[in-house]
């Protein structure tokens, strides 16, 4: 009976955890053998290393996560009844820690966001510590991340994020040939991401008389509102939504400053990225994750989370004088390694091997 490593993503989606998958996949094949994908997004690229457990069709794509994960189960269940394995979930942690128990799995669950993100309440705290404690390993990305399982008496294990060596660049229409300050940001549009803080900060900067352009990337069910307020505060010849990019990152070089306006995070891969482009960072300092990858304010700037007015005041305080903020950026790149792809995979490798051996 062939023992099995199954990686447990049922929503694909681009985002940093997608990014950390494929890094992933690049990497560790070569330390651990074939990897088994289980998605509800069809995917044809396999490979001598990878294989993708995946619908035959792309009717589930576009369907909600609920839905991706019950297709995920049937697909996990009907592929590996017979076998032994190993499940490194990367969503839907619950569902993995479950169906591992059925199977008699072993489970590795990756957390990426904070938990302050769904565990606000005594019920809630109560089962996640029940199902979390039944996982073999829990990961973490960030050491405030790790903190807070701390609090539950939960140990984890701490690995960053992997960045990409490659650095490629794409442009920007509306910045082209502008000389201004330019602002860009980039991730989904939701209440997580509050970009709504980013427009409020800009408007004290339209009214101090700052010659700016904005970009904002990504999509999602906060556009419209969005839209409209930029609308109402006569900031549409300054702020574009130009929607969901695929390698957003590449567009980076091509900004000024980056924004971060989130309410949570877990290790917010966009700030890694924008270190290694060199592009100068404000961020929120939201849990988890700024605080950790800018040190404390250390390689960038750190603003209370919603504080718009702040948030203003260190975008005026970088127009009249760019060079304390550059100086940031330019020493973070020294401490890019605590996300080298390399060294990080090589410590899921030993986390995975040490279980697959209990098999």
């Amino acid at each position: 009976m062939n023992k099995k490593i199954i990686f447990y993503i049922p929503s694909i989606e681009g985002a940093g955890v997608e990014k950390n998958l494929y890094l992933l996949i690049k990497y560790l094949p070569n330390q651990i053998g074939k990897i088994y994908i289980v998605t509800a997004n069809k995917k044809d690229n396999n490979s001598r290393y990878i294989k993708y457990i995946c619908p035959n069709s792309n009717y589930w794509n576009k369907k909600n996560r609920t839905l991706k994960n019950m297709i995920c189960i049937y697909l996990l269940i009907k592929n590996f009844w017979s076998s032994k394995g190993i499940i490194l979930s990367f969503q839907s942690n619950i569902s993995s820690i479950i169906i591992s128990k059925i199977l008699r799995f072993k489970v590795l669950i990756r957390l990426n966001t904070s938990l302050k993100k769904y565990i606000n309440n005594f019920l809630k705290r109560i089962i996640f510590k029940f199902f979390y404690s039944l996982s073999d390993i829990i990961i973490v990305n960030s050491k405030s991340f790790q903190k807070e399982l701390n609090d539950f008496n939960l140990k984890s294990y701490l690995i960053h994020n992997l960045y990409n060596y490659e650095k490629r660049r794409k442009k920007l229409n509306f910045f082209k040939k502008f000389k201004g300050l330019k602002i860009l940001n980039i991730g989904r549009l939701t209440d997580q991401k509050d970009q709504m803080t980013l427009v409020k900060s800009l408007e004290i900067l339209k009214k101090k008389n700052v010659n700016f352009r904005c970009v904002i990337i990504g999509s999602g069910a906060f556009k419209d509102i969005l839209s409209d307020k930029i609308k109402r505060l006569n900031l549409y010849k300054n702020i574009k939504l130009i929607g969901f990019k695929n390698h957003a990152e590449q567009y980076l070089s091509q900004s000024d400053i980056f924004v971060l306006s989130s309410k949570y995070e877990g290790l917010p891969n966009v700030l890694i990225e924008s270190q290694k482009y060199g592009v100068p960072i404000i961020s929120s300092n939201c849990p988890t994750g700024p605080n950790e990858i800018l040190m404390n304010g250390k390689l960038g700037e750190l603003f209370p989370v919603g504080n718009y007015n702040v948030l203003a005041s260190k975008l005026l305080n970088y127009s009249k004088n760019k060079n304390i903020l550059k100086k940031k950026s330019y020493k973070a790149i020294k401490y890019l390694k605590r996300f080298d792809p390399i060294i990080n995979s090589r410590k899921y490798s030993k986390l995975i091997l040490k279980e697959y051996e209990k098999i």
